[in-house]
């Protein structure tokens, strides 16, 4: 799993946007279960789903100034 490219999540609708912030914290949820109950994870991928939640809501923040 790469790190997402930013300009790539631009072009995504809201719906979209909601959809993908919603299922990314549900795999980082699943992670850290993962984690806590010692089952084999990779690292990396914590910081990997961390920084695309936090380009897509950035992104959500910015359509939603832009309308108003």
């Amino acid at each position: 799993m790469a790190l997402s490219n930013f300009q790539g999540l631009k072009e995504l609708d809201d719906s979209t946007i909601q959809d993908t912030i919603i299922e990314s914290k549900k795999e980082l949820f699943n992670l850290r279960l993962q984690k806590a109950t010692r089952q084999s994870f990779k690292p990396h991928n914590f910081k990997h789903l961390k920084r695309k939640i936090a380009q897509l809501m950035t992104l959500q923040t910015q359509k939603e100034q832009n309308k108003n």
